[in-house]
């Protein structure tokens, strides 16, 4: 009990002074993580949309296996990705494996179906209360799926938080593609585990730490912007 709170005590001195390292695979970390997401709901929400519109064969199908989706093991993920990555696969000569960019590759694959999924959901709702206006103004498929996204926004930013939470705290893909290799590819939840397994608890408890700031200030800053956007329409 007491190695623990000396731990947390070392934890809480290497943010209070600003750890070099602590700060660089903080940056990183959120680097990746943010990049991700942003990719993932610019591919996600207009799909969720667009499934939500459109009625076609296999639909119910196609919304079925994207929900299985949201439960896709990182690991394997991370697998494909390094496969396709590594030097005798098809992307090979782009040497991204190990790289910053190869552990976005792989959270876009991991996030971009919880977004849309949750997005889909969101917008079919409120395509159900605007489908008789919409038809009635004989807009575009386009011009309906581009009103419901900016309509179900604040939805879809809940959407957009549920992603960041799964990207900034995965560990299995991004350790397979990123190697986590310092001052390159190590992040928050690679550093974590790295840290524990050399029994250097008070950096993985400063990191643990800074991990959930991170989560919760993301978290509150998008509902501060999203609170004050609705303050405003008032």
């Amino acid at each position: 009990m007491n190695d623990i709170w000396r731990g947390v005590v070392e934890a809480v001195q290497l943010i209070i002074s600003l750890d070099p390292d602590l700060i660089e695979i903080s940056l990183r970390s959120l680097q990746v993580s943010i990049t991700a997401v942003i990719i993932a709901a610019t591919i996600g929400l207009p799909l969720g949309a667009w499934l939500a519109v459109n009625r076609f064969r296999f639909r119910r199908t196609t919304i079925a296996v994207l929900n299985a989706l949201m439960g896709l093991p990182p690991v394997v993920v991370g697998l494909f990705v390094y496969i396709l990555l590594s030097r005798s696969g098809p992307f090979g000569v782009l040497g991204l494996l190990y790289t910053p960019t190869a552990m976005i590759i792989a959270q876009v694959i991991i996030v971009t179906p919880l977004i849309a999924s949750i997005a889909h959901q969101a917008i079919r709702d409120l395509w159900t209360e605007y489908h008789d206006l919409l038809i009635s103004l004989n807009t575009s498929r386009r011009q309906r799926m581009r009103t419901l996204i900016w309509d179900a926004r604040r939805a879809l930013l809940t959407a957009a938080l549920a992603g960041f939470g799964r990207a900034i705290g995965e560990v299995g893909a991004i350790m397979i593609v990123g190697g986590n290799i310092d001052h390159v590819s190590r992040v928050l939840t690679t550093a974590i585990a790295l840290e524990t397994g050399k029994g250097d608890f008070a950096l993985a408890i400063g990191l643990g730490l800074v991990l959930i700031g991170l989560a919760i200030a993301v978290n509150v800053t998008i509902h501060s912007i999203s609170q004050t956007e609705r303050t405003g329409l008032w």
